[in-house]
């Protein structure tokens, strides 16, 4: 008969427990089941070790939830084609589907702000690209947080629900149909401009929605000045 101890030491051994490690498989977790299911115990279960060994390298799941998000980020890819705005409108467009990708992330990065090196990356991007366009310094700078902001909050509004989610997809196939419908049966005596235009408040795909949305924010970024 063998003993547990000898199984035990049967075991191909397990690589030294890092914060790099940990985030792997933090990301794994993530796609597979939504990071709201990542919390410190699923995580240390995964790399079978007990949650106070993760401690040693995160200070609690929202940390590490914002270390998921940042090291994402990290692999948004460089891209030199176009204009500055066509650049801009791109990365953005990048950032939102990449926080769409994982379910519950766009909402983590709505409520953290995660602040780690890929994002300061990022954000420099940002401000690069509006300072290449001739964008005034200090409307450039208040500006690639309200672009961040917007294309943090356009890819939780697109996100898919978690498994127990209490509200359904917004663009959910029922959500979109029963908005349609209130749209359309909108009463002319009660919400006229409404019953007037309700084809254009419903056309567009959501892709030239949001396109349209970046650039209306980067208009009005480049043409408003900031208060004094």
């Amino acid at each position: 008969m063998t003993s547990s101890v000898g199984s035990r030491r049967e075991r191909p051994a397990k690589p030294p427990l890092s914060r790099e490690w940990i985030i792997a498989e933090t990301i794994k977790i993530a796609q597979e089941e939504g990071l709201a299911k990542a919390t410190m115990r699923r995580v240390a279960t995964a790399l079978d070790t007990g949650p106070a060994s993760l401690y040693v390298y995160v200070a609690n799941t929202a940390e590490l939830h914002a270390a998921v998000t940042d090291e994402l980020t990290g692999t948004l890819p460089a891209d030199a084609e176009g204009t500055w705005a066509e650049r801009l409108e791109r990365l953005l467009s990048a950032y939102s589907h990449l926080l769409v990708s994982y379910p519950g992330l766009a909402r983590s990065a709505l409520q953290m702000r995660p602040m780690g090196p890929n994002t300061v990356r990022l954000f420099d991007r940002i401000l690069g690209l509006l300072l290449e366009g001739e964008v005034a310094a200090d409307r450039a700078a208040w500006g690639a947080d309200l672009l961040v902001q917007h294309a943090t909050a356009n890819a939780a509004e697109h996100s898919a629900p978690a498994v127990d989610d209490a509200y359904p997809a917004p663009f959910a196939p029922e959500a979109v149909e029963a908005i349609n419908a209130t749209i359309r049966g909108a009463d002319a005596r009660d919400v006229p401009h409404i019953a007037r235009h309700a084809d254009l408040l419903l056309s567009g795909s959501p892709e030239q929605r949001s396109s349209w949305a970046t650039r209306a924010l980067i208009a009005g970024i480049s043409a408003t000045p900031i208060p004094q």
